[in-house]
C-alpha cells in the first residue's frame, strides 16, 4: 500500500492536508489546525462514533478543553 503523501498532490503554501471520511465544518478545520503538525504532509482522519483515527492512531473523542 502506498503512503498517502505519494498519491496526493502538493499544494503551494500548504500547512497540512487531511483526507476525511466526513465533510468538515469550520469548527472541525480549526480543531485539526491545532491538532495536526504543520509539516506540509497529508494525514488521514477517519471519524467514528466514539473515536477519531488520525494516521491509524486512535484518539478518543473529548472536548479540546479536556486535553492535557
Amino acid at each position: 500500500m502506498k503512503d498517502i503523501n505519494e498519491i496526493m498532490p502538493r499544494i503551494p503554501n500548504m500547512r497540512w492536508g487531511a483526507l476525511l471520511n466526513r465533510a468538515p465544518t469550520n469548527k472541525k478545520v480549526k480543531q485539526l489546525d491545532r491538532m495536526l503538525p504543520h509539516d506540509k504532509r497529508w494525514h488521514t482522519v477517519f471519524e467514528d462514533q466514539d473515536a477519531v483515527y488520525v494516521d491509524d492512531v486512535r484518539v478518543k473523542k473529548q472536548e479540546p478543553e479536556k486535553w492535557t
